[in-house]
């Protein structure tokens, strides 16, 4: 039972510190030292010393040069013309079904995913199109932000994903398996997101009005699309093809970015520049926490509290589906205060162990994972999405996650399904393990 409470201790004070508005990658740190010196009963010296040395190994880790190479390329994307022309192309294709246009925010969103990796990214560059076009032509507003908010956390999920990236290297498996275990799910979710919004249109035919006829045909509006599609087939091709590790492939869709972007004119140097500085806040935060995350990992360690914990969970006898709960909660309470790196960062130490030991799948598992942080992505009061749409659409926070509460239960209800049927995750990354 000890190690019980030093596990609630533990994570007791790191939602004090963080909750007292230390910043993410200290309060890691201050933690992990205090833990050594207080629990473990380490001398000071040493503590820093083996601290040290982990900073070192974590920072010169090469796959962390993937995040901001990715974060630059959704960057670049954002400042151009592409989300508008990626609104032009699906429009003929959605227009016909019920729910109309609605039906942009899911697919557009599922795309840009696909070329982005993060959702905060994905919800704000689909976003500043289709809220203002969705307005304009009189859909209902509430599905218009909702949709956006449920669809905008695909960004976390269908590859390539930064969340993926942190949970690759923490959890030591294949970065390219876990990218193409989340393709799946990621559709499920879609298809649900965008199943419920013809159900909606078809039991209240005003939520989405009757359409002129469309200026241009489907087969013609394909041109619009190409840009998204040719940057996805050039990320994800050059992964798959064993051409790029995912490192590499993030460089290459730069790379590819900024060569599509100078053939059409749109680059220039004030674009450059505030992509650039962009990059360099976002990917800061996001290396910081995860240099500092290894310290807590290795703290944990140290405290022999993940093995202890698992042998503790594991004597619990707790069913398969029980322990999925417990910890379906716990992902969700986190969700309620801290953004998704830190939620993956800060639990996994103590959570993957466990799920281990009953004999989880940790591919399976870090699809779950990113779901649960999905779910953190339109939950108050910490919802980055919820911020995003607040900024674009002017509405108060309480109303863009009341429109977004029957989406946050759809996706609940993908993770219900993914714990049922566990292959929806694991059938392609086992298909490219029998073609290698």
């Amino acid at each position: 039972m000890d190690i019980i409470w030093i596990a609630i201790g533990v994570m007791a004070l790191l939602l004090v510190v963080l909750g007292l508005g230390v910043w993410v990658f200290a309060g890691l740190a201050m933690v992990a030292f205090s833990s050594l010196i207080w629990i473990g009963d380490m001398p000071l010296h040493r503590a820093g010393v083996i601290l040290s040395r982990i900073i070192f190994r974590a920072g010169n880790s090469w796959e962390l040069a993937a995040i901001p190479l990715f974060i630059l390329m959704g960057e670049l994307i954002f400042r151009s013309d592409i989300s508008d022309r990626l609104f032009r192309g699906l429009e003929p294709w959605t227009r016909h079904i019920p729910g109309g246009i609605l039906h942009t925010n899911v697919f557009g969103c599922a795309l840009f995913a696909a070329v982005s990796g993060s959702s905060s990214a994905t919800t704000a560059t689909i976003g500043k199109i289709t809220t203002t076009e969705l307005k304009r032509r009189g859909y209902n507003r509430r599905l218009s932000i909702g949709s956006l908010a449920g669809a905008g956390s695909l960004g976390l999920l269908i590859p390539p994903s930064i969340v993926m990236i942190v949970y690759g290297i923490q959890a030591e498996v294949s970065i390219s398996k876990l990218f193409m275990a989340g393709i799946l799910p990621g559709i499920l979710i879609a298809i649900l997101y965008s199943g419920y919004l013809m159900i909606h249109a078809l039991w209240d035919p005003t939520v989405s009005p009757r359409e002129a006829v469309c200026e241009i045909g489907k087969w013609q509006s394909l041109r619009y699309l190409m840009p998204v599609i040719l940057l996805i087939g050039i990320v994800l091709g050059s992964i798959y093809s064993g051409i790029a590790t995912p490192s590499e492939a993030a460089a290459v869709g730069v790379l590819g970015t900024l060569v599509l972007l100078l053939v059409e004119r749109q680059l220039n140097w004030t674009m450059f520049q505030k992509a650039l500085v962009s990059t360099l806040l976002s990917s800061t935060m996001v290396c910081s926490i995860m240099i500092t995350a290894a310290l807590l990992s290795t703290a944990m360690g140290y405290l022999h509290l993940p093995s202890e914990l698992a042998e503790f969970i594991a004597q619990l006898h707790l069913s398969p589906m029980m322990l999925l709960l417990a910890l379906a909660l716990f992902y969700v309470i986190l969700g309620l205060f801290l953004d998704g790196i830190s939620i993956t960062v800060m639990s996994l130490p103590i959570t993957l162990p466990i799920v281990i030991q009953a004999g989880f799948d940790p591919l399976w598992f870090g699809v779950f994972l990113v779901i649960m942080v999905e779910l953190g992505q339109i939950t108050p009061p910490v919802g980055f999405n919820l911020f995003v749409l607040q900024g674009l659409t002017g509405e108060k926070i309480g109303h863009v996650a009341r429109a977004s509460f029957p989406f946050f239960l759809l996706m609940c209800m993908a993770v219900l399904i993914l714990c049922i049927v566990p292959s929806l995750a694991l059938w392609l990354p086992n298909m490219l393990s029998v073609t290698n």
